[in-house]
């Protein structure tokens, strides 16, 4: 799927060349209580996903995986630190020499009374370097094409950019998996595939509606009928009165209009109305399949941001010894849940490697 664009890019670059070209942080937003069952290790990743982790550190504790919890699943490709916990009740804390090697390293060990769950970590730090920096357009000299990305910049500061779900959320097949699910002509190995599954079925539908908002310039701005999302927050509301104080409150970033993923409606769910419902219910219809699907599975309707905020945005140019051009060094925070690619996909043409 071609996913719309605010601005088209200038420059294109090189992504993922090597794991250090892509840090991830994972910063929790509390602390934990320093007693309790529960172990919780922050761990230094290298060419491993976090499922491995995880199962390694189960081996030298000697437990079941279903013993391990993590807050959100990190890319294989990088340098990822992120919290995991293990339950280990009753138990001291186990030597973990076992699992550790250039692949794994053990930073810190906490006690905690409660495990880690899923989406619990306020947000992720990153540090990105993009390779040799090269034009899109032919039409262009690169100053030109540099300033145009710092414009990119800045806009991006100011006003977010579209919450696409990246790339990960798909994995290597999931989409055609997940049609020949619905077409009885394949069958999950187990939960957890089953659960990758619908969410990229509800992940395609949702970035469709999102390109098509973006296509139109309404991804940031108020369409009749939509539902808002607090920033910072699960909390969504439909407007009582679209006025003045809710455009100002878009355009500060205060709140959000929202997307829906698919699924089948309950009584506490808002729903749209209006243009926007027209909207996702025209594009939906272009994925009869996975709409149908998701419904048939009883997967509840939910409402996620279409604008992801970027928080402490910074960027500089590297010099390197490739004849191509030099590299691009961006840093960022982002919300829990969300995808450094999108703020990528805004700003510049990349390719991974």
């Amino acid at each position: 799927m071609i996913l719309s664009r605010t601005h088209p890019p200038t420059l294109r670059a090189h992504f993922k060349a090597r794991p250090d070209d892509f840090l991830v942080d994972e910063q929790l937003g509390f602390d934990c209580s320093g007693d309790g069952e529960h172990v919780w290790v922050f761990i230094r990743k290298t060419g491993i996903n976090t499922a491995e982790a995880a199962q390694r550190l189960a081996r030298a504790a000697g437990v079941s995986i279903r013993d391990v919890s993590w807050s959100g699943l990190k890319d294989r490709l990088g340098v990822c630190r992120q919290w995991l916990s293990l339950q280990l009740p009753g138990r001291a804390t186990p030597d973990f020499t076992s699992a550790l090697s250039a692949e794994l390293q053990i930073e810190r060990i906490e006690r905690n009374s409660r495990k880690l769950r899923r989406g619990s970590h306020h947000s992720n730090a990153f540090v990105i370097r993009l390779r040799n920096l090269q034009l899109s357009d032919d039409a262009m000299d690169f100053q030109t094409a540099w300033s145009a990305l710092e414009q990119g910049l800045q806009r991006v500061r100011q006003q977010g950019v579209p919450n696409y779900f990246g790339e990960q959320r798909f994995g290597f097949d999931n989409i055609n998996k997940a049609q020949a699910w619905f077409l009885k002509q394949y069958r999950p190995q187990n939960p957890v595939e089953r659960g990758l599954l619908l969410s990229a079925a509800r992940a395609a539908i949702f970035n469709a509606v999102l390109s098509e908002r973006v296509s139109h310039a309404t991804w940031n701005q108020y369409l009749d009928g939509d539902v808002m999302n607090l920033d910072g927050s699960a909390s969504i509301f439909l407007p009582e009165q679209v006025d003045e104080l809710i455009q100002q409150r878009i355009t500060g970033q205060d709140i959000h209009p929202t997307g829906p993923l698919w699924g089948q409606a309950t009584q506490r769910a808002l729903h749209s109305f209006g243009a926007c419902a027209a909207l996702e219910a025209r594009v939906a219809a272009s994925f009869p399949l996975l709409a149908t699907g998701l419904l048939k599975h009883q997967v509840d309707a939910a409402r996620r941001s279409l604008r992801l905020p970027v928080q402490a945005l910074h960027y500089r140019l590297l010099e390197n010894q490739s004849p191509l051009g030099p590299d691009l060094e961006l840093s960022f925070v982002l919300p829990a849940g969300t995808y450094a690619t999108a703020v990528l996909h805004d700003l510049i043409e990349y390719q991974s490697l």
